[in-house]
């Protein structure tokens, strides 16, 4: 029995789902419009400016090879905020749009199977300058802030929710990552699910990296309550679920 739900879970990492597929059929294939590569939001959402993209000021200019050779996962973090600039260069950096081609494709900083980008970034804010104690939503096509909700206890929920490991309570700021699959579904069809997986895994490498120009840490968690992060953000848990996240936080040279 155990061997065989083996064989089953690991089939998910193999593409041989692909040559069952009529891609013919798919609602790309079919003349179906592409979904938004952004998730509306109301026209009087109240919306916070990030400073400006690229060149972004008081970013240092590290080394790629050393920010490569000191990437690792940092779980200790100090009490020091995050400045907006910080958190933009890091937004920019993980889901950020070098290129709108049409209303739903876009050329990021991150590659993504067939330009499809199915995740979308929330923000847990715990320590970051000028930002309130809230959850936010990025929002890529205008490089802002949506304000989502604010909680009584979020340092509390996060840790509850992540089985009890405490770093992203200690962290000035969680990114959450969601997935929409039908994003990636109106392309590939069942084919969908393993590269959206594979997505998530650019997009925190790049975070990765990118906290090592910023004299901060971060390190990913796969392990959490998949109900529980969903009631957090406030998403249905069927066409819009949490795949992944990352607490950050400034750490020691």
């Amino acid at each position: 029995m155990k061997n065989s739900l083996l064989q089953q879970y690991r089939a998910f990492l193999k593409d041989t789902i692909r040559k069952q597929i009529d891609f013919s059929q798919t609602d790309q294939n079919r003349g179906i419009a592409p979904p938004p590569i952004q998730k509306p939001f109301d026209e009087g959402a109240l919306i916070t400016e990030l400073p400006k993209t690229y060149p972004f000021k008081g970013i240092s200019d590290i080394n790629l090879s050393d920010a490569i050779k000191n990437r690792k996962s940092r779980r200790a973090f100090l009490k020091l905020p995050v400045s907006p600039e910080e958190l933009s260069f890091l937004l920019w950096a993980t889901q950020g749009i070098r290129h709108m081609v049409d209303h739903g494709h876009a050329y990021r900083t991150v590659p993504s199977a067939g330009c499809r980008h199915a995740l979308e970034t929330y923000l847990l804010v715990l320590n970051v300058e000028g930002l309130k104690q809230c959850v936010y939503r990025y929002l890529p096509l205008e490089h802002k802030l949506l304000f989502e909700f604010a909680g009584d206890d979020l340092e509390a929920e996060i840790v509850k929710a992540v089985y009890g490991q405490t770093y992203p309570g200690k962290a000035a700021v969680t990114f959450i990552w969601t997935a929409i699959p039908y994003r990636m579904e109106w392309r590939y069809d069942l084919a969908a699910h393993k590269v959206i997986a594979l997505d998530a895994g650019h997009v925190c490498q790049n975070l990765y990296l990118a906290c090592e120009a910023i004299g901060a840490g971060t390190c990913a968690i796969g392990a959490y309550d998949q109900e529980a992060m969903d009631r957090l953000l406030k998403i249905d848990g069927i066409d819009e679920f949490t795949v992944y996240m990352a607490p950050v936080g400034k750490v020691k040279n």
